[in-house]
């Protein structure tokens, strides 16, 4: 069943809303297929901008007023073949428009947009409508400011009007099917995987970390280099140890360096250690991690910021199994596993003469891709109930849990310092709540709060023509959705309740195709690799 109180939070919806306010002047209510109204609660104030149904919500039998009208005309349409109807409002000489809210095809509800006015109306037919809304117990001053603030819609403002509720409409629907869709997921993980959500230390049972696990079990008894990928705050040292665990090695050292943190001299005696009068300072021999770790594992994280002398140092390693350290003159056995990460597009490095490429091959014998948090959102309700659980163990305090509305900014929230962040953002939460067992949403960090607020549909136009500021909403959505999706129009076009040929005629339309952004900007300085690139790009395309 649709969660109708929840939907009125919804950043689309709310914004679809104040356009229909803004331009029309009429409120739209949600209703189930009952015609209970369910983004307002009787006997609370009303937060809806249309004067007249604020004052008959607020009255004693308002909201009983206005579902009677809801369950008759829900009744009817429910058996219409019409996904949206234009009827004779409950105060007569006004219009109303119900948009059919269908999943599976059956008939849950409907957005219901009143009032409006029709563009022939005489002053007759207007005091006709002022004396029945007194007759429902209105305020006689009050219902003539209202009527008079009603607008009379033309048979061309009409029809995009209908579009904008439809909209709303489509947007419930798609919403209830992507939330039916993701528990049908983690449901068949469930079945499938069972309570397996953890490999070592590593949290999560989104598909995409059952896939990091499966390719974990098949390399642990293997001795190949391995390079982690992924970006900051994923864990990516995390799977150099369950690396390191549970292979042949596990009973060895396992030895990190990040290689950003050393400047060229100081790293060459970190990895590979000097000799005693190798340098100023060099007042007696020291042993380099890659001695210390002999029969164990190194993890270099940050390999991408190594150097071209420190490069050519590595690979010797890895080819001959031997290191020179600073001063030294005779080379000496080592027998090291090593495990690189880096959060850096190193083919890239490769092509533009950053990093060696055989250095590059010879790290990236496997290749472990730490998904991002915002490709496995279904991990976070596991992540934060791990964090919290740890962080009340280690303060000695009563277990908390999330707010609802809580935990559905933090599944809103991008995560760009992923895991990391949401450990920080966890343990910040915990030190805030004090003796409340309830999370509330009020002490989220700002940017998590806010989080849609301003980035996805901001500044609607309310002035200027209808068909402009139309096309202009669905250019935002289209580009946010774009980035957002990863430019998988497949997935965009699920998402926006539209047919694929029909997202990429209006991604033509609006010129938001990234192959010919980036013709046009790099036009000067093409090469032949810029056109395989392209066809690469367009040919995965079409696959997914």
């Amino acid at each position: 069943m649709i969660n109708w109180e929840e939907l009125k939070h919804i950043h689309v919806i709310k914004k679809l809303d104040e356009i229909l306010s803004s331009w029309f002047n009429t409120a739209i209510l949600l209703t189930d297929s009952h015609g209970t109204i369910h983004n307002h609660t009787k006997g609370e104030k009303s937060d809806c901008n249309n004067m007249l149904v604020q004052l008959i919500l607020q009255s004693g039998n308002g909201q009983e007023f206005l579902e009677n009208f809801s369950t008759d005309v829900c009744n009817k349409i429910a058996k219409s073949e019409k996904a949206l109807e234009v009827v004779d409002g409950p105060l007569p000489n006004t219009k109303a428009i119900f948009a059919k809210v269908k999943i599976d095809n059956e008939f849950l509800g409907a957005v219901f947009a009143w009032p409006f006015l029709p563009h022939d109306l005489t002053s007759a037919d207007k005091e006709a409508l002022k004396s029945a809304a007194i007759r429902e117990g209105l305020n006689a001053n009050d219902v003539e400011k209202a009527v008079e603030s009603l607008k009379a819609v033309t048979d061309a403002n009409l029809y995009y009007m209908q579009e904008l509720v439809q909209l709303v409409s489509q947007e419930i629907e798609t919403l209830h099917q992507e939330i039916s869709t993701r528990e049908e997921r983690i449901n068949a993980l469930n079945k499938e995987l069972g309570v397996r959500y953890r490999y070592d230390n590593i949290i999560g049972k989104s598909k995409p970390m059952q896939d990091v696990y499966t390719l974990l079990d098949k390399i642990k008894n293997s001795d190949s280099t391995v390079m982690i990928s992924g970006e900051n705050g994923t864990g990516k040292e995390l799977i150099a140890r369950a690396i390191h665990y549970n292979s042949p090695r596990k009973d060895k050292v396992i030895l990190t360096i990040n290689c950003a943190a050393f400047n060229e001299n100081l790293l060459d005696s970190e990895l590979f250690g000097h000799v005693k009068g190798a340098f100023t300072g060099a007042v007696k021999d020291k042993k380099g991690l890659f001695e210390a770790a002999d029969k164990g594992t190194i993890f270099l994280d940050e390999i991408g910021d190594m150097n071209g002398t420190m490069q050519v140092k590595l690979l010797r390693v890895l080819q001959e199994g031997t290191i020179l350290p600073v001063g030294a003159t005779e080379a000496r056995k080592v027998d090291v596993r090593v495990i690189t990460a880096t959060n850096k597009d190193l083919k890239s490095m490769v092509e533009t003469g950053e990093f060696r490429e055989d250095l590059y091959y010879r790290i990236n014998v496997i290749n472990v891709h730490v998904p991002a948090l915002r490709d496995r959102k279904e991990d976070i309700p596991v992540l934060i109930d791990h964090f919290i659980a740890k962080g009340c163990e280690e303060k000695g305090i009563a277990e908390k849990r999330l707010a609802k509305r809580a935990m559905e900014k933090v599944f809103d929230y991008s995560w760009p310092g992923n895991v990391r962040e949401l450990q920080n953002e966890i343990e910040r939460l915990l030190v805030l709540t004090g003796d409340d067992p309830m999370i509330a949403v009020d002490l989220l960090s700002p940017r998590i709060r806010e989080f849609g607020e301003h980035t996805k549909i901001q500044g609607v136009r309310v002035a200027g023509k209808l068909k402009d500021a139309l096309e202009e909403l669905e250019k935002t959505m289209i580009r946010e959705g774009l980035k957002r999706t990863n430019w998988n129009k497949s997935r965009l076009a699920k998402e926006l309740g539209i047919s694929r040929a029909g997202l990429i005629m209006k991604v033509d339309k609006y010129s938001l195709d990234k192959r010919k952004i980036f013709a046009s900007m790099n036009a000067k300085n093409r090469t032949p690799l810029d056109d395989v690139e392209e066809d690469y790009y367009e040919e995965e395309e079409k696959i997914s």
